[in-house]
């Protein structure tokens, strides 16, 4: 038997807009264009959460909720 190795491409990568808690205890983002809410509540701990950036794969949300 032969398995071969198929060559991965790399993933894209792109600084993309989130939404981090502000509360130091908790890790809970989202990405901005996934959020259901125009300024979201930590959905975890229910604080505050702040814009943000991270490098993170491209993705694209065609349904925007709000």
């Amino acid at each position: 038997m032969y398995f071969s190795k198929k060559t991965m491409e790399p993933i894209q990568e792109e600084q993309t807009p989130v939404w981090m808690c502000s509360n130091e205890g908790c890790s809970c983002w989202m990405r901005e264009n996934f959020a259901l809410e125009e300024t979201p509540a930590c959905p975890l701990c229910q604080s505050e959460m702040v814009k943000n950036t991270k490098m993170l794969p491209a993705l694209v949300n065609y349904h925007k909720s709000y």
